[in-house]
């Protein structure tokens, strides 16, 4: 479990970032953490790793403090950041100096995950392009075999082709025993991936729900016009010739969640969907 309490965060002492944040991640879920540019999404993620330390309240991992930076801690999560430093060295040598912080490292995973990507461990790393040193990294975290895998938007860089082998191997790696988060603002990359949604907004937090949990009390739609809608919108935006609606689901049937619509009509500070879906 990854736990902020009264989480308190400033990078300059008058312009708060975070004051008093609760948020709790558990394992066994795909976590989307999502929010506007400067939100703070690559700051949570720092701090649950000890990269950064709470001005305020604190942040655990398994029941430790993330800023005490215990080494059996750190070998439980991997943190793979948006802006890789690579090493002048080759794939190989990278694993052999960096693979015994990890106890459950594997290799043979890790070669089963380069071979997805259609990479050559015989590859220098710093000779490599962006989205292929995040495509190395990306499969020593899953051969990590961490609790914790934390990725900081993972798919900026990669091709589509890519996109979709980051889909597969993400999947791979969940188990009831593991958790990941994602921190992305390409929110169609990671919609058919995850099964929970964090949204975070001027320091505060927005919604922590299941993609269940969601589909239970909101339907989505798309129509050609609002008046189709046998209920008042809760919320509505343009798209094309049609319009996205979201609506209490008052039915009991389960639609698709529509995480774009449902992000902006959260961010807009729409209470009657936030009180809805926290009932």
């Amino acid at each position: 479990m990854i736990q902020f309490k009264d989480f308190q965060f400033f990078y300059r002492k008058h312009q708060q970032m975070f004051d008093g944040l609760n948020l709790t991640l558990e394992k066994g879920h795909i976590y989307g953490l999502l929010g506007k540019n400067g939100a703070g999404k690559s700051t949570l993620l720092k701090n649950a790793v000890g990269t950064l330390y709470p001005k305020g309240g604190c942040c655990e991992v398994n029941g430790v403090l993330s800023a005490s930076r215990k080494a059996s801690t750190l070998a439980e999560i991997f943190f793979l950041p948006e802006q890789i430093s690579a090493p002048e060295v080759n794939i190989d040598h990278f694993i052999k100096m960096n693979a015994p912080f990890y106890p459950k490292f594997s290799r043979e995973l890790f070669d089963k995950v380069m071979n997805e990507f259609d990479l050559k461990t015989q590859n220098k790393l710093h000779q490599l392009s962006h989205g292929q040193q995040k495509k190395v990294f990306l499969a020593f975290g899953i051969a990590t075999q961490t609790d914790w895998l934390l990725m900081d938007e993972p798919t900026n860089g990669l091709d589509i082709p890519s996109k979709t082998a980051f889909r597969k191997v993400v999947t791979s790696f969940i188990a009831d025993d593991r958790g990941i988060v994602i921190s992305t603002h390409q929110i169609a990359d990671i919609e058919k991936l995850i099964d929970s949604i964090v949204v975070i907004d001027e320091g505060k937090l927005l919604l922590n729900k299941s993609l269940y949990e969601i589909s239970e009390k909101l339907s989505f739609k798309l129509v050609n016009q609002p008046s189709e809608s046998d209920q008042p919108a809760l919320y509505e935006e343009q798209y094309g010739i049609g319009t996205r609606v979201i609506e209490e689901n008052k039915t009991g049937e389960e639609s698709l969640v529509d995480l774009e619509i449902l992000f902006n009509a959260v961010t807009s500070k729409n209470n009657q969907i936030t009180n809805i879906l926290n009932e």
